[in-house]
């Protein structure tokens, strides 16, 4: 079944009261798992060159894995040592070529889910969680305690440091999910959120966290981004990023001194910033 017949097939099943759905939606499901795990299809894709990125949303992969969750029956998991899973029987852990590939992933409690892809070169540390409909790019570091939500797109050479929370987007079906572009570093504790979008070779600092309501005060080039009604936040390639504050407003925040969290772009990626964030490579 060709990419194009395959979400045609799922928006289709998507509309079909849950009631009326047939053997064919669950092995028509079965292919769309198989499509995201190979890479043929993806929740977002990127519609021009290294620029100025732009992304494109496949609101039908959502629908298929909305789908999937309808589709499928609570179940309980084999485990060894006694322990307890259970989930949708169409969500299970996946298995992945590990070899063929060249994927590590290191014992002591990774998980992947069915309907993620993982590239050649990724290595994930443990404990980490990689959700359906994420697309983890070549030569990615996953570490301790990270999260790659559904539907996330990670870049290739992209470093999720220890405790970092890329969030998942499933609905509404048409918003962008979170992207990291390639070559980005993602410090330790940093959470990105509401289909934020971070521009290649960026770096966002430990303990930085943007939403779609975060504004990010750029101190090099003297501007303010934020997210629109047409597009969402974008840190710039190569923005280097770290937690700050601004003054709250009204005469109660001027009486007791209170600071709001603000985002600052402190510099600009250059040879330095390199040196201190290539440490990975020595982990491979």
């Amino acid at each position: 079944m060709e990419v194009t017949e395959l979400l045609e097939a799922m928006d289709g099943h998507f509309d079909t009261p849950p009631g009326e759905l047939g053997a064919s939606a669950r092995d028509d499901f079965a292919k769309f798992l198989n499509a995201l795990e190979s890479g043929v299809i993806r929740a977002a894709h990127r519609t021009n060159g290294k620029g100025d990125a732009r992304w494109e949303v496949n609101p039908s992969v959502k629908r298929g894995i909305l789908l999937g969750f309808r589709l499928g029956k609570t179940v309980e998991f084999d485990a060894p040592g006694g322990l307890q899973f259970s989930d949708k029987d169409t969500y299970p852990s996946q298995r992945l070529p590990v070899v063929e590939r060249n994927i590590r992933i290191v014992p002591g409690g990774n998980s992947v889910r069915r309907g993620s892809y993982i590239g050649r070169n990724v290595t994930m540390m443990p404990p980490a969680f990689v959700n359906v409909g994420a697309y983890v790019d070549d030569d990615t570091m996953i570490d301790s305690h990270a999260l790659v939500g559904s539907c996330a797109q990670i870049g290739s050479g992209v470093h999720l440091s220890a405790a970092a929370q890329i969030g998942g987007v499933l609905e509404p079906v048409g918003q962008s999910p979170v992207i990291v572009e390639d070559d980005v570093m993602v410090g330790a504790n940093v959470g990105l959120f509401e289909g934020i979008q971070v521009g290649r070779k960026a770096v966002i600092g430990a303990g930085c966290v943007i939403t779609a309501s975060t504004p990010v005060y750029d101190l090099v080039r003297e501007e303010v981004y934020r997210s629109s009604a047409d597009r969402p936040l974008r840190i710039p390639e190569a923005a280097v990023v770290i937690p700050g504050s601004r003054p709250a407003r009204g005469e109660f925040a001027d009486e007791h001194g209170l600071q709001m969290a603000a985002l600052l772009i402190i510099k600009y990626r250059d040879e330095s910033t390199d040196a201190s964030t290539a440490i990975e490579e020595y982990l491979r």
